[in-house]
């Protein structure tokens, strides 16, 4: 059987670097990506054809996806980070749902039709009551934050143009996911970071964090990722999938796991800046529907993410191509 020519857009962030990882070792071998920014030569990318494309530039992006003509698209490109939405919401739909828009019509006006996995996020469920857990997929969407309204916008389009125009979109509604490369502006692995300054004697003693008492479902990255190779192999066009671990945990027993991997006492003081302006209590998903499909179920156990990252940010210089990633590309 023919491999599927590939495409992947934001391939330089966090999580397209896993996800080229995954592709390679599983056969997957006629890939493409697409990035914004000039790219520079990478041994992380070899074997990859790079193309240089603006998603907001309607004529460029589509000049790249007639040179690459793929079969399968990863969208993984866009604005991902919560906090960053609420100082600068404009640019947030720009880089989500403006993005979106060029791409599928890009694709319209080639007449191409390929298989596009379209990332969205567990943020778009918002206001979740506690009787509502674990969230499924038909949860009422009520976004807390314009980062999740973008994400709401996205999946919606994606649903839209599949009734529309017949685009073979497939969604993902990804919980939180964390892992080794992951930006440090993320919760979890900012917590990591700082512990291995702290190792590293470039800060006192002392870590700052935020609210710790909220409960969230984490995957890890690379069992995420071949979430979404499994979600373009056999997920069905059009419809949506939660991937979920189904297991809340506390931010406090993270951090403490953490800590426990550490040989430095260190001392944990709270910072009000680092509070979002709305944050739910708890929420969990269940991935049911998407197990029935694929068989898909989380394999790596938390304390061994949480050691791969700590161990990540200890040897942060020894791993540059991958500590340098763009850090606003999806996660």
């Amino acid at each position: 059987m023919t491999k599927p020519r590939i495409l992947i857009t934001g391939i330089t962030g966090f999580v397209g670097g896993h996800l080229l990882h995954a592709l390679r070792s599983q056969g997957y071998d006629q890939l493409w990506g697409l990035s914004r920014d000039a790219f520079e030569a990478n041994p992380r990318f070899d074997g990859v054809i790079m193309l240089q494309g603006d998603l907001c530039d309607q004529k460029q992006l589509t000049a790249s996806l007639d040179t690459a003509k793929p079969d399968w698209i990863f969208h993984l490109a866009g604005q991902a980070v919560v906090a960053k939405s609420w100082k600068n919401p404009r640019e947030t739909f720009s880089l989500n749902v403006d993005a979106q828009i060029s791409l599928f019509e890009s694709l319209r006006s080639l007449g191409l039709n390929p298989k596009i996995l379209v990332v969205c996020s567990s943020e778009e469920y918002g206001l979740v009551k506690q009787e509502d857990l674990p969230v499924k997929e038909t949860n009422p969407l009520q976004p807390l934050s314009p980062y999740a309204v973008s994400k709401v916008a996205q999946d919606l389009l994606a649903f839209q143009y599949f009734q529309s125009y017949g685009l073979r979109a497939v969604r993902v509604r990804a919980f939180n996911h964390t892992g080794p490369g992951r930006p440090k502006q993320y919760a979890i692995s900012n917590f990591a970071y700082q512990i291995a300054q702290i190792e590293k004697g470039g800060i006192p003693p002392e870590l700052l964090v935020g609210n710790l008492d909220v409960r969230r479902d984490y995957v890890d990255v690379r069992d995420m990722v071949n979430a979404y190779i499994l979600a373009l192999e056999r997920g069905e066009d059009g419809d949506v999938y939660n991937i979920s671990s189904g297991l809340p945990q506390s931010l406090h027993e993270i951090l403490q796991t953490l800590l426990g991997l550490s040989d430095i006492s260190i001392q944990i003081k709270v910072d009000p800046a680092r509070f979002r302006p709305s944050d739910l209590p708890v929420i969990y998903g269940t991935s049911a529907k998407f197990h029935r499909l694929t068989g898909w179920e989380p394999r790596i156990p938390m304390r061994t993410t949480l050691q791969d990252l700590l161990d990540y940010w200890r040897h942060e210089n020894i791993l540059r191509p991958i500590a340098h990633l763009r850090e606003d590309t999806m996660i």
